[in-house]
């Protein structure tokens, strides 16, 4: 059975030759990006519309979970950046209840497509849809983060983007300088951390150092405008009890659309970043298991108060980075941020928003891909088109719009594409001897057409498409043939749409007293053909393997006509 479900997670394989010396660098890895996944999973939880401790929740119970069952060395699992758009909406029109039920759900759809093997398949999502929604969550979370970024007192912010922003310009005079000047402080330092340490954080380094000037200030200065966690939410450090929520048919049905949308963008975002972490690491992931993995957790964190999680590009290389080899690195990330959930929580009450929204700010930033949304803007029109709009969607309306709109966009223009592949000409006079392949190597005499016979050539799949192009080419000659011989030497494959075109095309020739003879038909084509009956249609003498047979048999057909 397990073979048959190709669920087989990396930590058990690799705990057959599991040594020391592979602990200790994991255990210092786990250790790192503990500390890096805090503030993320802090400011991921509160940018989603749910209490801080949400956040940290879903890293420790999704982050254990997708450590221990996924498919990748080195994953390291939690809330992202592209969940929160998908998370506060759902909330917004559903509650929290119907954010449980929908990750619950997503969790399903997941665990179904790594059990029906369908892990590679999402891969063949085209780029410029993945290009377009991040580049489009990474503006909607900016635009979501500048009210805090500049502590700007406002009543009601609009959920609409436009309304969203017209909203900001006219509450431009209540900005808060305090609350704006440690904005800008928290993305500068966050900026250029990495310049004089590549292993600690800068999300961390910018909450410690603002934190601490904030509390500076309350206390020797009197400000007291910069708002805090505190002022906001109630810190718990208590682990909530599990608990399923209760599910109605109308609600599972209402619920269905944000569910897979949660599922496919955690399939992708989870199979790019173990993709990109093979890359590095010169390992192959198990997409299958990997998204068994994931959908157990998006199972486990909603009934332990969480909120939907994936594979976490950043802090898998930050895991990388810093030696994680196996999937005990992830483990122990898990239960460092359990530690500092128990332990530290309650000082989490003094992080101004601020800093949180900077924190989001630079997420936004390296989400928003520009540098790959500007090159694919030298692309091909068709690509431009579902980049462009899958961006435009995903900022104006939201994320399952974007996606299925993309999609369709894109299926659409991979269809005309096919399509165009497909070239169907006409041969006149003479059949080039060096340009064929399906003839015998005989009288040059047998290869000129003869009056009353044209000849027509298909190259490529004959499917959609193909029928249209033979009545455009066919229509461009006035005198009507005896014989139409149409080669298919290069035709690989046949498909319904082909068949049904061919024997209209088939059938409207022989009511105008046209015969119809096929050259060069492959084996593969002609069992299909033999299948649909094409031998009683046409006739098996005028089904031919190659031209020669074909001008032989236009002739014979001349000849009967003429006597």
């Amino acid at each position: 059975m397990t073979a048959k479900l190709q669920f087989r997670p990396k930590l058990f394989s690799i705990l057959k030759n599991y040594n020391k010396k592979a602990f200790t660098a994991d255990l210092m890895a786990g250790i790192i990006t503990g500390i890096v996944a805090l503030p993320l999973a802090i400011a991921f939880g509160i940018a989603s519309g749910v209490s801080p401790e949400k956040g940290i929740i879903t890293a420790i119970v999704a982050g254990f979970i997708i450590s221990a069952f996924g498919g990748s060395r080195v994953q390291i699992g939690g809330p992202t950046g592209a969940f929160i758009v998908i998370v506060a909406g759902i909330i917004g029109q559903y509650g929290i209840q119907g954010l449980t039920i929908a990750t619950l759900m997503a969790g399903v759809f997941l665990i179904m497509l790594g059990v029906l093997r369908l892990g590679t398949i999402i891969k063949f999502i085209p780029y410029p849809i993945i290009v377009g929604f991040t580049s489009g969550i990474a503006v909607t979370i900016f635009t979501t983060q500048v009210k805090d970024l500049l502590g700007m007192h406002m009543e009601n912010v609009p959920a609409d983007f436009i309304e969203k922003w017209i909203a900001y310009f006219e509450n431009i005079g209540a900005i808060d300088p305090w609350s704006a000047f440690m904005g800008i402080v928290s993305v500068i330092i966050i900026a250029l951390t990495p310049r004089f340490s590549k292993k600690i954080p800068g999300s961390l380094v910018a909450i410690i150092i603002v934190t601490i000037i904030t509390l500076l200030l309350k206390e020797y200065a009197g400000i007291t405008s910069i708002e805090t966690i505190g002022d906001r939410f109630s810190i718990h450090s208590d682990l909530p009890d599990a608990a399923v929520p209760v599910m109605t048919w109308d609600t599972i049905k209402s619920l269905a659309g944000p569910a897979i949308t949660i599922a496919v963008l955690g399939a992708i975002e989870s199979l790019l970043s173990a993709t990109v972490a093979d890359g590095v690491i010169g390992d192959h992931h198990d997409s299958n298991t990997e998204l068994i993995g994931q959908g157990i957790a998006n199972l486990a964190s909603p009934i332990f108060g969480g909120i939907p999680a994936t594979g976490a590009i950043a802090r898998t290389m930050t895991n990388i980075k810093n030696g994680g080899r196996t999937p005990v690195a992830g483990i122990v990330h898990a239960i460092v941020l359990l530690l500092i959930f128990l332990f530290l929580m309650p000082l989490a009450q003094y992080i101004p928003m601020t800093c949180l929204a900077g924190v989001l700010v630079v997420v936004s930033y390296g989400m928003s891909g520009w540098r790959s949304f500007l090159a694919m803007m030298r692309n091909p029109k068709s690509d431009i088109t579902v980049l462009v709009l899958t961006f435009l969607l995903t900022i104006i309306f939201d994320l399952t719009i974007a996606i299925e709109v993309g999609l369709i966009c894109a299926c659409l223009l991979f269809m005309r594409r096919m399509a165009e592949t497909t070239d169907v000409h006409a041969v006149l006079n003479e059949i080039d001897l060096n340009e064929d392949t399906d003839m015998q190597r005989g009288n040059l005499e047998n290869l000129t057409i003869p009056d009353g016979v044209e000849v027509y050539e298909i190259n490529g799949p004959y499917f959609f498409g193909a029928g249209n192009r033979f009545e455009d080419i066919m229509a461009r000659y006035g005198d009507r043939p005896k014989v139409r011989i149409i080669r298919m030497r290069k035709v690989p494959f046949i498909d319904s749409t082909g068949l049904h075109n061919l024997e209209n095309m088939c059938m409207m020739s022989q009511d105008e007293g046209i015969t119809i003879v096929l050259s060069g038909v492959t084996p593969k084509v002609e069992a299909v053909l033999k299948r649909n009956h094409f031998d009683n249609l046409l006739g098996e003498e005028n089904i031919c393997n190659h031209i020669d047979l074909a001008l032989a048999r236009a002739r014979q057909i001349l000849n009967q006509e003429a006597s």
